[in-house]
C-alpha cells in the first residue's frame, strides 16, 4: 500500500497538476551545516533536501511522507492569496532557515515564554511576474541558545513535520522592470504582518556597481519619514510602492524594498534595466536614382540606443517577389557592409552606422535594399528600405545636341529681349514727343 501511495504521489508531482489551491506545493529546502574548519574559521555547507509546503490544520497527515513537511496552519496571513490562480508548474519554491542574528524577542502573536525557530519561504513565478517572501514561525519549547542560532541549528529529520504560521510576508509584482529614458515607473512592493501595533520600518535602497544609496525610510512608531517616492498614507495598508522619477541612465540598478519588524528583516529586489530603442534613418530617400556605373555611399544609422548591443543587416530583394506568399525567394544578405565605431552620446546612449558603396547596374534597377536593425528593446527589428532606379547614361552626341539647343534658345531669348527693350524705348520717345507738341 505504501508503495502504491508513493507511486501516485510521484505521478502527481511529475504531471505538474498539484497547485497551491490544492493545499500543497513541492519545495526545495536548502539546509545549512555550520562548522569550524581546521584553521578555526566558520564555514557553511549547503544541503539540498526535499520538502513540501502544506496548508492545513495542526495534526494533519503529511501529503508526502518522504519529505520534510512545513505545515502552515491558519493565521492572519495566508501565502496562498499572494499567488492566487497560479499552478504548481508556474511557481518556484525555496525554503531556508532564517537567523535572527542572536536577537530573541517575544513575538506578540504568542505567549511570552515561547521561543521560535524561523524559516524563510520564497515563491517566484517561473516567468518573473512576481516574488513573494514569507517568514514561517515554528514555536519551540526549548530555551533560546546562548549564541547566535546559526551556530547551533537544531537538526531536522528527513520526514519531520514542522507546524508553522506565517508571521510576515513581502511581495513585489515587478521583480524586473525595463524602462525607457524619461519614463516614470512604479516599483511595486507590498507587505503584511500577522499582528498590529508592531514597530515597522520600511526602507528603499538603490545600488549599482558597488554604490548604494537610501531613497526612502519610514518608522511607524515615530512616524519619521526620510526621502520621498512612497505614499505614507498607503503604508498603513501595506502598500510600499516606490514611484521612480523620470528615468535616466543613472536610474539603472537594483532597487531594494525592505521591511523589518524585530527580529525579522525581509526584502525583495527589483532590477531596473534601461532600454532605449534606436532611431533608424537612411541617407537616401524611398526612391533613389543613379546612372549605370555610378557609385554612391549608402548609410543606415542607428541612433541613441541603449544598451550597447545592436545588429544592423543590409539585404537586397525583388519587391514584387517579396509579396508572394508561396515560393518567394529569400532576401540576399549583403556581405560588403562596413561598420563605424560606436559613438558615445552625451546622454550615455550609443550610435552606430552600417554602410556600403553601391555601384549601380541596369540589372539592379527596381531592386529593393533594406536595412534591418535589431536591439534588446525591440520586439521586432526596425526596417528602412529604398528602391533603386538605374538609368542609362546619355551619349556624347545627345549631350552636344542638347547643349546646342540650349544655346539657340538662349540666343533667341536674348534677341527677343533686345527687341522688346528697343520697342519700349521707341514708345517712350513717341509719348514724350506728343507731350512736347501739346
Amino acid at each position: 500500500m505504501d508503495l502504491i501511495l508513493k507511486i501516485l504521489i510521484y505521478l502527481y508531482l511529475s504531471a505538474g497538476v498539484w497547485s497551491i489551491q490544492n493545499q500543497w506545493l513541492p519545495c526545495q529546502f536548502t539546509d545549512e551545516h555550520v562548522f569550524t574548519n581546521n584553521e578555526g574559521h566558520t564555514e557553511t555547507r549547503l544541503i539540498h533536501r526535499e520538502a513540501m509546503l502544506q496548508f492545513g490544520q495542526k495534526g494533519d497527515a503529511p501529503v508526502n511522507q518522504n519529505a520534510i513537511t512545513f505545515l502552515i496552519t491558519g493565521s492572519k496571513l495566508d501565502l496562498r492569496r499572494y499567488v492566487e490562480g497560479m499552478e504548481e508548474e508556474q511557481l518556484e519554491c525555496e525554503l531556508r532557515r532564517y537567523s535572527t542574528e542572536g536577537i530573541y524577542v517575544r513575538w506578540p502573536a504568542m505567549g511570552a515564554q515561547e521561543y521560535n525557530h524561523w524559516f524563510l519561504c520564497t515563491l517566484r513565478h517561473s516567468r518573473g511576474l512576481f516574488t513573494v517572501a514569507g517568514f514561517l514561525r515554528h514555536p519551540s519549547d526549548q530555551p533560546p541558545p546562548g549564541e547566535q542560532d546559526y551556530r547551533k541549528w537544531p537538526p531536522i529529520p528527513d520526514r519531520e513535520v514542522l507546524t508553522t504560521t506565517v508571521a510576515m510576508a513581502i511581495k513585489t509584482k515587478t521583480p524586473s522592470v525595463k524602462a525607457g529614458l524619461m519614463s516614470q515607473q512604479k516599483l511595486h512592493c507590498q507587505f503584511d504582518v500577522d499582528h498590529k501595533g508592531g514597530n515597522i520600518t520600511v526602507e528603499w535602497h538603490w545600488q549599482h556597481r558597488g554604490e548604494r544609496n537610501k531613497l526612502f525610510s519610514y518608522t511607524s512608531r515615530t512616524r519619521h519619514t526620510q526621502g520621498s517616492g512612497v505614499g505614507v498614507k498607503a503604508l498603513a495598508t501595506g502598500d510600499a510602492t516606490y514611484t521612480l522619477p523620470l528615468s535616466k541612465m543613472s536610474s539603472e540598478g537594483t532597487y531594494i524594498c525592505s521591511v523589518s519588524v524585530n527580529p525579522l528583516f525581509g526584502s525583495v529586489d527589483i532590477n531596473l534595466h534601461i532600454e532605449e530603442p534606436p532611431r533608424v534613418s537612411l541617407n537616401v530617400g524611398p526612391t533613389f536614382s543613379l546612372l549605370d556605373g555610378q557609385e554612391q555611399k549608402v548609410v543606415c544609422e542607428a541612433n541613441s540606443y541603449y544598451p550597447l548591443d545592436v545588429e544592423i543587416v543590409w539585404y537586397e530583394q525583388d519587391p514584387a517577389a517579396s509579396g508572394q506568399r508561396v515560393g518567394a525567394p529569400l532576401p540576399k544578405v549583403l556581405d560588403n557592409i562596413l561598420l563605424s565605431s560606436h559613438k558615445h552620446n552625451q546622454d550615455r546612449t550609443y550610435s552606430l552606422s552600417a554602410f556600403f558603396y553601391l555601384k549601380a547596374s541596369l540589372r539592379q534597377s527596381g531592386r529593393q535594399f533594406t536595412c534591418s536593425v535589431s536591439h534588446h528593446s525591440l520586439k521586432v527589428p526596425i526596417k528602412k528600405s529604398f528602391i533603386l532606379n538605374v538609368e542609362e547614361p546619355r551619349s556624347w552626341m545627345f549631350n552636344i545636341a542638347l547643349g546646342l539647343f540650349a544655346i539657340v534658345l538662349l540666343v533667341i531669348l536674348f534677341v527677343m529681349l533686345r527687341y522688346l527693350h528697343s520697342a519700349r524705348k521707341r514708345a517712350v520717345e513717341v509719348r514724350r514727343s506728343h507731350t512736347e507738341q501739346r
